[in-house]
């Protein structure tokens, strides 16, 4: 036994002296003091030693361990000190350089737009409730009032996928799914992106935000409509807003509108970010379709309701007085700072 154990110690010595990093050190350790290890196998057979020598043997066993623990430690100090002190001088730090400086970032005009937005609304008691942005035909168009040969549906067209799956060119399609669920009332909003084959210029972009309103109860009117829209002018734009309200023509919606708010640069007197109007056009809305209703199983004759759609870059354009929608994508660091 005892040659045994010194042909262990010989072994895993030889293995210490000759190791050039800390893996192969730690391999040591289980190879030869591990569950498994070469000592470990050694206690397990104790049982095959007479009992009167088991003492002696395990003093041995212990005896051995702890010599190999002991200049294995050392071994590990050592070379941890040596990769301790490489560091150090691949690290050094000059004092004498100037700082460097960490950039904070912050929130796009965009979002800052929509969460403003989402703010007020959720004061009224809405809902933001998000859709996906791939759809069906039939939500896209089908559901809204919108037939296969309408030419509105031109208007729209957007970027099919196949067959009649698209990229969604509204999200009125996020307030179908909802009222198809049945849970009545509904008062909410869809925020999100929307595509259209649009040429990108100043105030156009293949992609863009939107975010439409839905409120759909019994005894709704064009009047729950306009006081809803009106307050929500004066919290985005300020107290003093008015709203005018012209007839438009909307497939989803009837009767429909298009509400201008009163100019905030000028207070309606007229100028140049108002184009001399006094006004700016800000949304369309209007009373939903019974049609709309009922392809979403919601009786015409007991509910009512009133549906608005707004382009979030329009707000962000209006609120901030940027002349071009393309800033808002550039990434321009210099442009972004500014917000």
């Amino acid at each position: 036994m005892r040659a045994k154990l010194d042909q262990i110690k010989a072994e895993a010595l030889a293995q210490i002296q000759s190791a050039d990093a800390l893996e192969k050190l730690n391999e040591v350790r289980v190879n030869v003091l591990g569950k498994k290890g070469a000592l470990t196998a050694v206690l397990k057979s104790m049982k095959d030693v007479a009992p009167e020598d088991r003492p002696k043997v395990g003093q041995m066993v212990n005896e051995t361990r702890a010599e190999i623990e002991t200049v294995l430690d050392e071994a590990i100090t050592k070379m941890e000190r040596a990769k301790r002190e490489l560091q150090m001088k691949a690290e050094v730090i000059d004092v004498t350089l100037p700082a460097k400086k960490s950039n904070m970032g912050h929130r796009h005009p965009n979002t800052i737009a929509m969460e403003e937005v989402e703010r007020i609304f959720i004061g009224m008691g809405y809902e933001v409730v998000e859709g996906p942005e791939i759809e069906t035909d039939y939500y896209n168009f089908e559901a809204l009032n919108i037939p296969a040969d309408h030419p509105a549906k031109d208007e729209q067209d957007t970027f099919y996928i196949s067959g009649d799956i698209l990229l969604r060119t509204q999200t009125s399609g996020t307030q179908v799914h909802v009222m198809e669920k049945g849970k009545l009332p509904i008062r909410m909003i869809a925020p999100g992106r929307v595509f259209r084959s649009d040429e990108v210029d100043a105030t156009h972009s293949p992609s863009f935000h939107q975010i439409e309103g839905l409120v759909i109860d019994k005894h709704i009117t064009f009047a729950d409509l306009k006081g809803t829209l009106a307050e929500f002018a004066k919290e985005l734009f300020g107290e003093e807003t008015k709203v005018k309200f012209r007839p438009h023509h909307f497939n989803f919606t009837e009767p429909s509108a298009e509400m201008d708010v009163s100019c905030f640069k000028c207070g309606g007197k007229g100028c140049r970010f108002c184009k001399g109007s006094g006004w700016i056009e800000i949304l369309g809305c209007g009373m939903v379709h019974p049609n709309v209703l009922r392809m979403s199983n919601i009786d015409p004759e007991k509910y009512s309701g009133f549906a608005f759609g707004m382009g979030l870059e329009r707000i962000a354009l209006l609120k901030y007085e940027i002349d071009d929608m393309r800033l808002l994508y550039e990434n321009d660091i210099r442009f972004l700072k500014q917000f």
